[in-house]
């Protein structure tokens, strides 16, 4: 069933703003990273420094197994990646857009939290 659309403008806005599909799976794969608190702990973690699974079960508090679980989901969607030192293996961040990613997130939640209003919208975003 085809419907006329409301506002012919705002359809075309709407879709030159979709990104291409491919990279649209991206995206979603990353949001459904974060979406697990343990995942999201481990990225927080290694955002600025490299760390081993031992290190990383301190400090989250799960177990080594749980930890190693959990970066190889991250490193199967290329947002973890590991370089062996002897017997350790270290992880850190494939890329330094996810960090950017982690602190606007941040700064979305420091919003809601605090009721701030919204940033003034710019006709680039």
């Amino acid at each position: 069933m085809a419907m006329d659309p409301i506002n012919e403008e705002h359809l075309h806005i709407g879709e030159k703003a979709l990104p291409p599909e491919n990279l649209l799976q991206v995206v979603v794969q990353v949001f459904e990273a974060l979406g697990d608190e343990t995942r999201t702990k481990i990225l927080y973690a290694i955002r600025k420094q490299e760390m081993s699974v031992r290190d990383l079960s301190i400090l989250i508090g799960v177990s080594e197994s749980a930890i190693s679980h959990q970066l190889k989901y991250l490193k199967t969607r290329h947002l973890v990646k590991s370089r062996r030192d002897g017997n350790v293996i270290n992880y850190k961040l494939s890329f330094r857009h996810l960090s950017a990613v982690l602190k606007e997130a941040e700064y979305y939640a420091d919003h809601l939290k605090s009721k701030l209003p919204d940033h003034p919208y710019r006709e680039d975003e």
